[in-house]
């Protein structure tokens, strides 16, 4: 245990840091695959069925998926989900020069892309504690969540620049570059195989035995509803951002680049602030603090002015919306890895995704539409209502 605590960084880094270049490549093409379909329809309820197609996988295969991430050797899940995800890219990208852009192609390859992270996902969240002693687990997740955001901070750069000078099939190619130079740094990272009691009980044994885990521990429930409300009217935000340039503030792809670059950049200084903080403060509390954040720059989006002036006040509420973001999932994180055994935690990471991806379609169903019919800007003002509310409630109900 000494010599863990003395060198889990010379394995964790390397890992984070396979990823965080393969989430390049996937940032820097899913925002030129959104921003291609906000360009081409200029609709809010086309950009919430393509977030619709993104998040069904975590609904549909997450419970199955995380028994399966336990069973397996999570570092074979890692390298095969993400050559999956380059793969898709790949063909995708041939697709478009052998004919042309296609959106039910564009539709599917986000399916496809998100079925791969349902198993990526809860493989790393679950390898995590077998490498980081638990007492550093707020700043090993700390520095997973700063090297991710700047990804997703360097990502739409790419793909906004790539959009202005490059057709869409050669930004897909950063893609599947990403992917292989990921898996190439993470061949060669030693990872420890945790062996799972009851090997023979059945998948169903033990996706009863995940969500037993769930609703025992009350405070994981109480906080993970209140998430989920607050998700509900905050997470189809993020498909609708490139709506809030061009229908909002009549703007180009360089000027939804920034948007996307800022809330990165708030995400990457938030995750350092966190990994900071006095790791004996109640992790549910600051958790809650993030969600109340999230809620009131929201609602201050909703009010910005259709001008240039009323943009970067946008990109301002964008920056601390990614802050208070890492607020609240760094804290709740490290709680849930601190509180579930190891052996555990792929199918209770992928039951928490699935529970928690409940709220992107679901809120999509109802912001699309409300979009077309209302305006962005009005969106963003009664998401950000209800949120605070919903925030506030939960502020009182946590102990």
């Amino acid at each position: 245990m000494e010599n863990q605590t003395k060198n889990w960084r010379k394995q964790f880094i390397p890992l984070i840091l396979g990823q965080s270049i393969s989430l390049i490549g996937s940032s820097a093409v899913q925002f030129a695959l959104m921003w291609w379909l906000a360009s081409q329809t200029n609709s809010g309820t086309v950009l919430s069925i393509a977030g619709l197609f993104a998040f069904l996988p975590q609904l549909i295969i997450g419970p199955f998926a995380g028994v399966w991430v336990d069973r397996m050797d999570k570092k074979k899940v890692i390298i095969t989900a993400d050559l999956f995800t380059g793969l898709v890219a790949l063909l995708l990208s041939l697709s478009i020069v052998i004919t042309e852009a296609q959106i039910k192609l564009i539709l599917l390859s986000l399916f496809l892309r998100a079925v791969a992270s349902v198993f990526h996902t809860p493989a790393i969240q679950a390898i995590v504690p077998t490498l980081v002693p638990a007492d550093e687990l707020v700043e090993a997740n700390s520095w997973n969540q700063f090297l991710q955001s700047g990804a997703y901070m360097l990502g739409p750069v790419i793909g906004a620049v790539l959009y202005s000078i490059a057709p869409l099939w050669v930004i897909l190619l950063t893609d599947t570059l990403g992917a292989i130079i990921a898996c190439s740094i993470i061949g060669r990272i030693k990872i420890k195989k945790i062996t799972v009691s009851g090997e023979s009980s059945t998948y169903f044994k033990e996706l009863q035995l995940g969500f037993k885990e769930f609703v025992q521990n009350k405070n994981i429930l109480k906080a993970t509803i209140i998430g989920v409300c607050v998700m509900f009217f905050y997470l189809p935000l993020s498909s609708l951002f490139p709506l809030m340039t061009t229908n909002h503030f009549h703007l180009s792809a360089l000027f939804g680049g920034v948007i996307e670059v800022v809330y990165a950049f708030g995400m990457l200084l938030g995750a350092v602030v966190i990994g900071k903080l006095n790791k004996k403060q109640n992790k549910l509390k600051q958790s809650i603090y993030g969600l109340i954040g999230i809620s009131i720059v929201t609602v201050l989006s909703g009010v910005t002015a259709s001008s240039l002036i009323g943009f970067w006040l946008f990109a301002l509420f964008s920056f601390l919306m990614g802050g208070f973001g890492n607020q609240f999932s760094i804290p709740f994180t490290a709680y849930i890895q601190e509180e579930i055994a190891a052996e555990k935690l792929g199918r209770f990471f992928s039951f928490y995704g699935s529970i928690m991806s409940i709220a992107m379609p679901a809120g999509l169903l109802l912001a699309g539409p409300m979009t077309d019919l209302l305006g962005i800007n009005s969106w963003f003002l009664i998401a950000g209502i209800c949120s605070l509310v919903i925030s506030i409630i939960g502020y009182f109900s946590i102990k």
